[in-house]
């Protein structure tokens, strides 16, 4: 017999109910426990099924995202949509300008060009961009080195005009005892760009000396002068330090594309096979610099304009074209350079450039850059503008 029998039978049938009672309860207790545990592991289960669902959300969000960018990148407004419809994005001037503002491995070239544009949410974005830089007690060549290194300033005049006018604005904002108007600081903005550009490009053997600069921007204050120690400190900024552009427009071309007279896409015909291929073009120092991406540090190929001539002319099932040609040695080559896709660079090989836009207006625009840029200093008439104005309004003695 053992001792548990022993022990039970020295029980009272009481008891040995009891005790019964007591095994069926833990029984019950063990089993409640082992479906607890189980639903413990149900939903710990979908907890870290839930998490990864997350996670793989957030990184599939996140490669469309750097998608997003990259399609900004090539192309601003292609990829600007591409943002909005993904929901990477909301549709609103101060979203977009804290993007723009705020976002690594965005392109200056295409935040500029994005920035330049006339539609109103553009218009709109540029003005938050700008108010989204602070500019107080900072003197105007070191605001100008902070909003320039922002963006790359586009080509087209009238692009230029909208943002150096909304940053005058936005200085005059953030100083308001320094200028007596934003035209004097808009002028101003202008007169150190231009100086920085002789000072600094290889190209300008005539170098603005500080009587010039002086001279340059007298009256402009309401028709009052600037005083000539604040001149002098602007110059003297400048003179011992250019302005600095961005690191994914930075090259040896720096000084020669930081203020072209224009840029944009347009198709040029070319190749062995003659085709259609779409290029960045960027018109400055009496060049036509092409690329095939923004992003592109050289360019694919340089047609300088001397001696060179341009036309619009008709083209099959391409309206809207210009040729660039040379009228004084027809069928002669036309002295310009390409890079190859090995990276050598060769003579081009055009006795003339077919070039198209896509529309009338933009091939006008074009044609007359070309023309204006063998002669013409791209800042020249926006200043002279606005110079007019400030003297023309200046109160008579």
């Amino acid at each position: 017999m053992t001792d548990c029998q022993m022990v039970s039978s020295d029980f009272t049938a009481d008891e040995k109910m009891e005790i019964e009672s007591i095994k069926m309860y833990k029984k019950d207790l063990l089993e409640d426990i082992q479906k607890l545990k189980m639903e413990i592991d149900n939903v710990m289960a979908g907890i870290l099924s839930f998490n990864s669902a997350e996670e793989n959300k957030t990184i599939e969000k996140n490669k469309r995202f750097s998608c997003g960018k990259k399609k900004f990148n090539m192309d601003p407004k292609n990829g600007f949509n591409y943002l909005v419809e993904n929901m990477l994005l909301e549709r609103n001037a101060h979203a977009v300008a804290a993007f723009l503002y705020k976002e690594e491995g965005l392109n200056k070239t295409a935040i500029g060009e994005f920035l330049g544009e006339r539609e109103e949410l553009n218009l709109q974005t540029l003005k938050a961009f700008v108010e989204l830089h602070e500019f107080s007690d900072l003197n105007l060549v070191q605001a100008l080195r902070q909003f320039l290194w922002s963006f790359r300033l586009p080509g087209e005049a009238q692009k230029i005009d909208r943002m150096m006018e909304a940053f005058a604005t936005r200085y005059c904002e953030c100083n308001t005892h320094v200028f007596q108007s934003t035209d004097t600081c808009y002028i101003l903005s202008f007169a150190i760009i231009m100086l920085n550009t002789s000072l600094h490009n290889p190209n300008v053997k005539d170098k603005t000396t500080l009587d010039r600069f002086i001279s340059m921007n007298r009256g402009i204050n309401n028709g009052e002068d600037l005083p000539n120690d604040l001149l002098s400190k602007l110059y003297e900024s400048i003179r011992n330090e250019p302005f600095k552009i961005p690191e994914d427009d930075g090259n040896d071309l720096t000084h020669t594309f930081f203020n072209p007279d224009r840029e944009g896409w347009l198709l040029k015909l070319g190749g062995r096979v003659k085709t259609w291929k779409r290029r960045w073009f960027i018109l400055t120092d009496n060049c036509l610099y092409y690329f095939e991406f923004t992003t592109d540090k050289e360019p694919r190929g340089i047609i300088p304009l001397e001696n060179l001539c341009v036309r619009e002319v008709p083209y099959s099932r391409k309206p809207y074209c210009l040729e660039l040609y040379n009228p004084n040695s027809r069928g002669q080559k036309i002295k310009a350079c390409k890079t190859e896709t090995d990276g050598r660079v060769v003579e081009g090989k055009h006795q003339s450039y077919a070039i198209c836009a896509s529309t009338a207006e933009e091939r006008d625009s074009w044609i007359e850059a070309i023309r204006a840029s063998i002669t013409k200093d791209p800042f020249y008439d926006l200043v002279s503008v606005r110079k007019k104005k400030v003297i023309n309004q200046a109160p008579q003695q």
